[in-house]
């Protein structure tokens, strides 16, 4: 039985005096329910802050996005040592955000998930069409191939650590959802990819989110599907009681 897992991706949003506030919220409402694994990303410069924040809570702490290199001449980058220095547990790599904005390719994600994993850091590796491609009758061909191309050359092993996220490009802060159906269909596809690379039995246990304006209201219809395992939540996770009703909703 895979466990469901709630990431939050707080994008570029709160200062830190603001996120530690959210946090403490959060971990208030929460109280001691582990009915899902819950992740909270927050930008960098608040990651040492909702480090400590997070102690001794059951919420770990995720980043971003990190550069393929653990240290060097990237001015402005951050490498995976110094986010296992403050804690991280998670880093989302690959978001349509940076792969649209700031150019990151196929090839680009899958440096980062293997410097990631070296680092011990669970990679949240997302992918996703766009409108375009979905209407064209592509999208199969796309995620198929960001997950083949995003994962290359990783051992059977490494699957144990890895999460999938599932964000169909037209959805992620446009207020569409993809329906239930739509979802499902995308991740039996990413889960048969999965199996195609290092088997059926080790695909059934690696997680897969759906991201792309996950609200509470509709979060119980997708979080039923069979391959559904959580969400990489966006906007609603600036929201108190909008983030805490997901994440216990994402409870089967």
């Amino acid at each position: 039985m895979r466990k469901p897992i709630i990431a939050g991706n707080w994008k570029m949003n709160k200062t830190v005096a603001e996120a530690r506030d959210l946090v403490g919220q959060i971990l208030r409402e929460l109280g001691d329910f582990q009915g899902v694994d819950v992740v909270l990303c927050p930008p960098f410069t608040a990651l040492a802050s909702v480090s400590e924040a997070l102690t001794g809570s059951l919420v770990d702490l995720g980043a971003q996005n990190m550069h393929a290199q653990g240290a060097g001449a990237y001015t402005g980058e951050i490498g995976a040592p110094m986010l296992r220095e403050l804690f991280c547990h998670y880093v989302i790599l690959g978001h349509s955000e940076r792969r649209i904005l700031f150019g990151e390719t196929d090839e680009i994600v899958n440096e980062k998930v293997k410097s990631a994993q070296s680092a011990n850091l669970q990679p949240i590796v997302c992918v996703g069409e766009t409108m375009e491609e979905r209407d064209s009758g592509s999208m199969a061909e796309i995620v198929e191939r960001q997950v083949r191309e995003s994962l290359r050359g990783l051992p059977e092993e490494a699957f144990s650590g890895l999460i999938l996220a599932y964000e169909p490009v037209w959805a992620i802060g446009t207020g569409r959802t993809a329906t239930p159906e739509q979802a499902q269909e995308a991740h039996a596809l990413i889960r048969s990819v999965i199996g195609s690379l290092v088997g059926e039995s080790v695909a059934d246990f690696v997680r897969i989110q759906y991201g792309g304006s996950v609200k509470a209201e509709n979060a119980a219809d997708l979080f039923s599907q069979q391959d559904i395992d959580g969400g990489l939540i966006g906007g609603a996770s600036l929201d108190v009681r909008s983030f805490v009703e997901i994440v216990k909703v994402g409870a089967r």
